[in-house]
């Protein structure tokens, strides 16, 4: 079975508000098209819930509530039901919602028949080794639920720029990048470490960025007396070694980006993702990449599809 962890639909009443790709109104599309290019199931969800990633004035995609979010995860699960074998879906929910947010998300998530979850990077430009997101981690662990880390509309490494393709190719990216690297500089992995991460957007520069990371844990230039204060980082081992518990997607089709992910995080945490819908026609060059990796046969099977359907219980 080949599986993609990595598509988005949007319910008929939001495409209707908001300006988004027709694609994501297209289900029955997006299943043949998958169909077409040899992949079976597709995880899909909505890293903004009901609301929009194209930022539309007086819209905030976090001040959405029980009822609305309750109606949005009703709609996603009966697309479930209408395609019970090629779709899975996965639970929105903001880490900073508060308790309420947070059990409702968790109610649908062990009611519903849903595979993990999906929130943001950043959040209204906080980064997610805030304190303040540390219950929905907590949450997530006790659940043993997969997590999706996915990019928001508004992206916190993304401030300052204006047009929207910028935005949603480069800021995005990059808050993948930061969002992730501050959860691992942040101890949210030393503090739960059965915690289940997929970094989108292929990791952003994660891969880069190893080496980089343990200069933040130990900054050679200010070991001497005089330098800024700075708090020990809540970690027992060097920022590199947690790369190793966090699973990225393939939704870069750049060689040379999964070449560095397979140096950096291994054949067996890499995950076949193409961030189709809305990115038709991303499934072909995705899966070129993929079969262009050096890697053996099985651990291409497994990246195709076979540590997904473990590690989301497929």
């Amino acid at each position: 079975m080949i599986v993609d962890v990595h598509g988005h639909i949007s319910p008929p009443e939001s495409l209707r508000r908001f300006p988004m790709p027709p694609s994501l109104g297209d289900v029955e599309g997006m299943v043949e098209r998958k169909l077409a290019a040899g992949i079976d199931l597709t995880l899909v969800g909505s890293p903004v819930g009901a609301g929009a990633m194209v930022p539309v004035p007086g819209v905030d995609n976090y001040a959405q509530g029980t009822d609305a979010l309750r109606a949005f995860h009703d709609w996603l699960a009966s697309r479930v039901t209408a395609f019970p074998e090629h779709l899975r879906a996965l639970v929105y929910a903001n880490p900073f919602g508060g308790t309420e947010h947070l059990g409702a998300a968790a109610q649908t998530y062990v009611d519903g028949g849903f595979v993990g979850f999906v929130v943001n990077t950043s959040v209204a430009g906080r980064y997610l080794d805030d304190p303040a997101a540390e219950e929905f981690f907590a949450m997530a662990a006790e659940l043993d639920a997969p997590v999706l880390l996915h990019a928001p509309a508004q992206p916190a490494a993304g401030t300052g720029l204006a047009d929207f393709r910028h935005i949603e190719q480069l800021g995005r990216f990059c808050d993948v990048t930061i969002g992730v690297a501050c959860l691992v500089l942040g101890g949210v992995l030393e503090r739960h470490p059965g915690l289940r991460l997929v970094a989108t957007a292929a990791g952003g520069a994660l891969a880069l960025l190893a080496e980089k990371l343990d200069l933040v844990h130990r900054p050679p230039h200010w070991a001497a007396p005089g330098g800024p204060p700075t708090r020990p980082l809540p970690l027992s081992a060097p920022p590199s070694a947690y790369l190793r518990r966090i699973w990225v997607d393939t939704s870069s089709p750049s060689p040379v980006a999964l070449a560095a992910n397979l140096a950096t995080f291994g054949a067996d945490r890499l995950l076949l993702g193409t961030d189709s819908p809305p990115l038709v026609g991303m499934e072909v060059p995705v899966l070129s990449a993929i079969g262009a990796l050096a890697v053996d046969d099985d651990e291409r099977a497994a990246i195709l599809g076979g540590t997904a359907a473990e590690l989301f219980g497929l």
